[in-house]
């Protein structure tokens, strides 16, 4: 199957007739499938009052994720996560999350970075305009906080690469002005802005990347230092004269792997008021079979490196489940052969550790997170600050409102 790289396809251009999709639908639970359609929240929902946000997730649903990956051998891989398929929309307005960052535009391939971004943010325009009565943009914390009282879910446009502004620092312009408001600089391979996490010379911040950075601090847009090699990220945040963030990441003083943040790191980004955002990824497992306990081990050393305010989830996955675990670990071995053949996979990624955390899945994930730090006994004040409020005061700050 071949398409056009620079316009990466929805659920249904990916080989997927109406059958295949009803047929994966109903491997999950029942769940509404408009925002103004979803039953009242129970009155012991952990998460009711709570305004939550995923600070790197998709809207790519894993029941479809197997045929997708083998019906595309010559997919570039990092279109995946920027997939809408209705499932994982279905299983988003379900989890109770209130937004979640989605990655557009370029990260990786032989696309050209610009076209291609541009082309893939108009996609993502289409696709919400085609679901008014669930998804909304978000340019602002109060797109966030009316996603939730609509029950909706606010969607964040975030880059994971900055290849896409080429020489010229001043394009960062013209992708706020198309509703870009998380800028990653690096992926895990260096570019123009710095080093990423598995550049093995870990270099500076570039000069440019210095520009780059200047001229963000200009935009409403909020600087990401995930993936980013330990240099290029210290440099991005003395540079920053704004808050900055880590959108989704690990500790490295609990599992020494490049796609993890040293305490250096991770404290840096708390002294510049920022924010750090935990993944629910193989990295937070020595043995890269990542379990709740493990989170919560990444989550309290976060806490005690930054502080509470400083910190929440970026869980870097879906909201759906896995109706067949032994089809979907075959497509993710395909899948992390293809990054591996592109450079771009980091230490830890395999076929037999699936990414996500192996008892926190599908659309109650943070509910169950919820109950499991209550019973840790953390407060509900924390609890909603890790879930969100954390975020949205940072990007107040740097959005403007």
């Amino acid at each position: 199957m071949t398409y056009d790289k620079s316009s990466p396809p929805d659920a249904t251009d990916a080989g997927l007739n109406r059958r295949q999709v009803l047929l994966a639908m109903s491997a999950l639970p029942l769940a509404a499938a408009g925002g103004q359609a979803l039953a009242d929240v129970a009155t012991d929902d952990p998460l009711a009052g709570m305004t939550v946000v995923n600070t790197l997730g998709s809207l790519f649903g894993y029941d479809v994720a197997a045929d997708i990956m083998k019906s595309t051998s010559n997919i570039i891989v990092h279109t995946l996560p920027g997939m809408v398929t209705d499932s994982a929309v279905r299983d988003t307005l379900a989890s109770g999350l209130a937004a979640v960052n989605v990655t557009v535009g370029y990260v990786s391939g032989d696309a050209d970075p610009f076209e291609h971004t541009v082309a893939d943010i108009g996609r993502f325009d289409r696709i919400l305009r085609q679901r008014p009565n669930q998804l909304i943009k978000v340019l602002t914390t109060q797109d966030v906080r009316r996603a939730r009282a609509e029950r909706k879910v606010g969607v964040i446009y975030g880059f994971q690469n900055g290849e896409m502004v080429g020489n010229k620092a001043e394009r960062a312009e013209i992708f706020t002005d198309l509703g870009v408001r998380v800028f990653q600089l690096t992926y895990n391979k260096a570019n123009q802005i710095g080093d990423g996490s598995m550049a093995p010379e870990n270099r500076p911040l570039t000069a440019f990347g210095r520009q780059v950075v200047e001229h963000l601090n200009t935009q409403p847009v909020l600087i990401d230092l995930s993936h980013s090699g330990q240099q290029t990220c210290l440099d991005a945040a003395r540079v920053s004269k704004r808050p900055i963030s880590i959108s989704h990441t690990g500790c490295r003083a609990l599992v020494d792997v490049p796609r993890n943040k040293t305490d250096e790191e991770l404290r840096w980004v708390a002294e510049k008021g920022g924010y750090v955002g935990i993944y629910f990824m193989p990295f937070l497992a020595k043995d890269g079979h990542a379990r709740s306990e493990h989170l919560i081990q990444h989550l309290e050393h976060a806490i005690n490196v930054c502080g509470e305010d400083h910190v929440g989830i970026g869980t870097d996955g879906a909201t759906s489940e896995i109706p067949n675990m032994a089809e979907y670990l075959k497509a993710q071995a395909d899948y992390v052969a293809e990054r591996k053949r592109q450079g771009i996979a980091a230490p830890g990624e395999s076929g037999t550790a699936p990414f996500f955390v192996a008892d926190l899945t599908g659309p109650e994930q943070f509910r169950k997170l919820a109950r499991l730090l209550k019973k840790k006994g953390w407060s509900t004040t924390r609890i909603e600050k890790v879930f969100g409020e954390n975020f949205l005061r940072v990007a107040k700050e740097v959005w403007g409102a």
